[in-house]
């Protein structure tokens, strides 16, 4: 799937992309920001893989299969999840993309995420009398969308709860008019050639594996809705521990350096000490202020909870849903224990073994509680934040269990 020939089903930026402006923008860096966006666009663009080449008529036949499939999962995911958001989602959009829109695309999402750390930062700076914020932004942008275009070729789907946290909280052509239902949410972003390049070398049933994939993504998409709080209170975390590691801003490039060293150590059969425990990948593993750690050990937690609970909808089909479940559980499974060594250190040093993890520990723990409480016990979780476990409790599902009075 070349990007011309899949620019008609996946448009260079997909529609209803947000322009984060309030928040840091793709179209043109502020002055203050640390991150050229629209480099790291334009990288993340021009570097991702085209994927498999494929005609004009395939690529249309695959994009209307992809929303077929995303349609028909829904229904699943209501009953399996038994959450009454599934019932009417209309609070998003579900876009097919190629690689390259769905690189471009997560530079909005850094965006909204990081501008204000990235303020900080800058004001910071600013005040040190240093005056480095355009060099740093122009190789940050390049690095960022260097990334994103490795990730591109990786991701099968994704939903971004941030998409229409852009400026005022609109999307485009809305500014003046209220934000419309599906703008006023996330987007889903299924990217084609990914999904068709594994289900080619897995050897599997197109329409099922498919299937199968929109059900995990489709998940997330009705958790947000299930919880509306939610992506505000992601954002407020994620700034929390930006804003504790700006106070340490002096240090981190000391932390990288040693994140790189320790990695490739690990990575290229160097001998390495055994961490406390489970790694959470490359810089996050050298926080050693307290409060750093609390704030990363929730952020961990809500992202066990999500990845976890989506594999757990995704796992909870069977063969009259999915009729070859087994076999595309089975291959899929046994992905990637042949990666080359720089995509293993890639890998670790972007934190992508430890978001594997996340999906494992998540899981069990929805298992956990369900035995216990079933699953309409567990979705208390999605009433309020406070009702969102701890690390401690991603690990002991019984101490949730408690503390919520199941």
């Amino acid at each position: 799937m070349s990007p011309h020939s899949s620019a008609q089903s996946a448009p260079s930026a997909p529609e209803g992309s947000p322009t984060p402006a309030g928040r840091g923008t793709p179209s043109g860096s502020k002055p203050s920001s640390l991150v050229n966006w629209e480099l790291a666009a334009r990288t993340a663009a021009n570097l991702a893989p085209a994927g498999p080449a494929l005609g004009s008529r395939e690529i249309g036949a695959a994009v209307e299969n992809l929303r077929l499939m995303a349609e028909r999962s829904v229904p699943h995911v209501h009953e399996i999840s038994k959450l009454e958001a599934a019932r009417d989602l209309r609070d998003s959009e579900v876009l097919v993309v190629d690689r390259a829109s769905w690189a471009k695309a997560n530079t909005q999402s850094f965006a909204v995420m990081m501008d204000p750390i990235m303020s900080l930062l800058a004001a910071k700076q600013a005040a040190a009398g240093k005056n480095t914020a355009a060099a740093g932004a122009t190789v940050t942008g390049a690095q960022l969308g260097a990334v994103l275009a490795f990730l591109s070729s990786k991701v099968l789907g994704q939903y971004d709860p941030f998409a229409a946290l852009g400026a005022s909280g609109t999307a485009p052509g809305n500014a003046g008019q209220g934000a419309t239902a599906a703008a006023s949410g996330g987007r889903l972003l299924l990217v084609a050639p990914n999904i068709i390049t594994v289900e080619r070398d897995l050897k599997v049933d197109p329409d099922d594996f498919r299937l199968w994939v929109c059900l995990h993504e489709q998940t997330h998409r009705v958790q947000f809705a299930a919880a509306p709080w939610l992506r505000h209170h992601m954002l407020a975390e994620i700034e929390k521990l930006g804003g504790l590691l700006v106070g340490d801003s002096d240090k981190l490039g000391e932390k990288m350096l040693q994140a790189v060293k320790s990695l490739g150590s690990r990575s290229l059969g160097g001998k390495r000490a055994a961490p406390d425990g489970p790694s959470r990948g490359a810089v996050l593993d050298l926080l050693q202020d307290p409060a750093e750690k609390a704030a990363l050990s929730h952020v961990t937690a809500v992202m066990s909870l999500l990845e976890g609970h989506a594999n757990v909808v995704m796992d909870g089909v069977d063969q009259t849903i999915v009729p070859t479940v087994r076999t595309i559980r089975q291959r899929f499974n046994n992905r990637g224990r042949d990666r080359g060594m720089l995509e293993k250190f890639i890998r670790n040093l972007m934190g992508l073994d430890a978001k594997m993890r996340q999906y494992s520990d998540g899981a069990k723990f929805v298992r956990d509680v369900v035995a216990v409480a079933g699953m309409e016990g567990f979705n208390t979780v999605w009433a309020q934040a406070e009702n969102l476990p701890t690390e401690t409790e991603i690990h002991n599902a019984r101490l949730w269990v408690e503390r919520m009075g199941l």
